[in-house]
Parts: structure tokens; sequence; C-alpha cells
């Protein structure tokens, strides 16, 4: 976990918000938190500050930092999980 943390801090602010968006969509992440009310936090952010994310699809093969962070939380155990997004949503906040 500490690993993912690391590796999220050297983000650009963009890509803490795409693994935000990306962590509170997916299927696989088993957060106890309302990840509606996550993703809408983070969504919200990155639409205000990246217009491609506004106006079209987003292929997410253009950020394998993203994929890879993304790789590392899905296997973590549901308490890492969850750390990994109350830091991302204090980070963002």
């Amino acid at each position: 976990m500490k690993k993912v943390i690391e590796i999220i801090n050297k983000m650009d602010l963009k890509d803490k918000l795409r693994v935000g968006v990306c962590m509170s969509e997916s299927t696989y992440t088993n957060l106890k938190y309302n990840k509606s009310h996550i993703h809408s936090k983070f969504d919200k952010e990155l639409k205000k500050i990246d217009k491609d994310y506004l106006t079209r699809y987003v292929n997410m093969r253009k950020y394998p930092q993203v994929l890879f962070v993304m790789a590392r939380i899905m296997e973590m155990n549901n308490a890492e999980q969850n750390k990994v997004a109350m830091y991302l949503y204090n980070l963002i906040k």
C-alpha cells in the first residue's frame, strides 16, 4: 500500500483525479464509503481542470501509470483499498 501511495504522490493532479474516478467506478474495489459521492467529487474536480475529460470519451490506455495503480489497488484487501480511497479523497479535498 505504501508503494501505491508513493506513486500517487508523484502523479500530477489530473492523474490523481483519474485514479479516484476509476476507483469509485470499479466493481473490483470494495469501498465501504459512498462510492457515488466520492465519484461525484473526483468527477467534478477533473471536469474543472481537464477539458478533454469533459468533452470526449477518455481512453485509459493513454495513462499507463493510472492503470498500474488501479491494478495494484485491485490486488489489495478491502481495508487497504479504503485507506487509499480516503487518502485520495483527503488529498483532493
